[in-house]
């Protein structure tokens, strides 16, 4: 029986050996230094456990596909993180001077879900995904997740019972919020005044600050019990339904710390995706900032929010994909910050790369388009002096980062 040493983790988290002549092995659930034992026909046989293996927390493990690094040692999986970003940005012949550690949200930091529920007879079911299946794995427990939102299922479990018919499914969005949960469920029929008092006894019953229904007639919000709020930067924001939030607060706050290292002392500042304030409501305390984004309801909540607490936060409607802020809108800007979707932002960073703002922050959760931004704005003349990784969806093989680029 022939065996191969596994030597790294692959882009999707499966590791990866030699196997000469040919392609790589690649293994599915295997650590780095895991021995891989191969049958007649090349096939894993057996997996013999390395240094760098650990011992996974969950009982949904390998079945979920929520999380699918929890095999993997903590320093491992810490340097895997990393060396995503650094492998991208090395395709493309740029190199940060500065590597900070990486930031490793917490267990039980999960701060948002996006979970289906299913009626089978009598019984509902919610949770995630098995791994690239429909089916589901109804969840007995969630390492990840806030204690809050593992609370909330039994008594959904219940709700939807009385909504759901058998066989059917919905989608259950679940937020902590400062001011209690907030759930939006999607794929429902709530027909009649009876199941209308329904959803608000439930709402009253489990404490909710807002329940809303979401169907194709457009979104109807239950019951508003209290305005949902999330503080950025200090400045309570009520949050519209469905806008973009950093998964947990513990990654949000790694993210706002090197933003604000990375801007330093500049007192005018772009926000290019700026969302809901995640960073120009902090950045607010001592700069000037302009605050664009496409997202409607999100800069008209943010808006208010700057506007109340007298924050110096200027927001304009943009879509930067079609319309980028250019070089001449940028000139007083002493530092720009963009945090774009996964897709990147090709277009703006364009107009950056042309422009004559000193420091660009670059904040994103995709390496792969990160890296060919990275590219654009090297060619046009600045430098990666530093690199921030932050893992917020642990066991995931998701990253996010911050880089600061400053002019050559």
């Amino acid at each position: 029986m022939n065996e191969v040493v596994v030597q790294y983790l692959g882009a999707q988290g499966d590791g990866v050996a030699p196997r000469p002549p040919g392609k790589p092995l690649y293994v599915k659930g295997a650590a780095p230094g895991d021995i891989a034992r191969l049958d007649d026909t090349g096939l894993v046989a057996e997996l013999v456990p390395g240094p760098n293996r650990a011992e996974p927390v969950c009982r949904h493990f390998g079945v979920c596909g929520g999380c699918t690094l929890q095999h993997v040692a903590e320093p491992a999986y810490r340097a895997w993180l990393s060396e995503r970003i650094l492998m991208a940005l090395a395709q493309h012949e740029v190199t940060p001077a500065r590597v900070e550690p990486v930031h490793l949200s917490p267990p039980g930091s999960r701060r948002r879900a996006s979970l289906r529920a299913v009626r089978r007879g009598r019984r509902v079911e919610i949770g995630f995904n098995i791994e690239r299946t429909h089916r589901l794995v109804d969840l007995a427990e969630c390492p990840v997740l806030h204690p809050a939102l593992l609370a909330a299922l039994p008594p959904l479990r219940d709700f939807l019972r009385t909504l759901l018919a058998d066989g059917h499914a919905a989608t259950v969005q679940l937020t902590v919020t400062d001011a209690g949960l907030d759930v939006t469920l999607s794929g429902l029929k709530v027909r009649g005044f009876e199941q209308e008092e329904a959803c608000a006894a439930f709402a009253e019953a489990a404490d909710l600050a807002r329940l809303s229904i979401e169907g194709a007639s457009g979104l109807d919000v239950m019951l508003e019990r209290r305005p949902p709020t999330l503080r950025f930067g200090g400045v309570p924001v009520r949050l519209p339904h469905n806008v973009f939030l950093q998964a947990t607060a513990d990654g949000e706050a790694a993210l706002v710390d090197a933003v604000l290292d990375a801007v330093g002392g500049a007192t005018q500042v772009a926000d290019l995706f700026a969302g809901v304030g995640t960073f120009a409501l902090p950045l607010g305390r001592t700069a000037r900032v302009l605050a664009a984004d496409a997202a409607q309801p999100a800069l008209q909540a943010l808006d208010r929010a700057a506007r109340e607490a007298g924050r110096p936060v200027t927001v304009t409607h943009r879509d930067l994909f079609r319309r980028p802020m250019i070089p001449a809108e940028l000139k007083d800007m002493q530092a720009v910050v963009v945090d774009p979707p996964r897709a990147g932002a090709e277009a703006q960073v364009e107009m950056l790369a042309q422009s004559g703002v000193p420091v660009v922050v670059a904040v994103s959760c995709n390496p792969n388009t990160f890296a060919r931004d990275a590219r654009r704005l090297v060619d046009g003349g600045y430098r990666l002096e530093r690199l921030w990784p932050v893992g917020q969806f642990l066991w995931s093989t998701h990253v996010e980062l911050v880089a600061r680029f400053a002019r050559a």
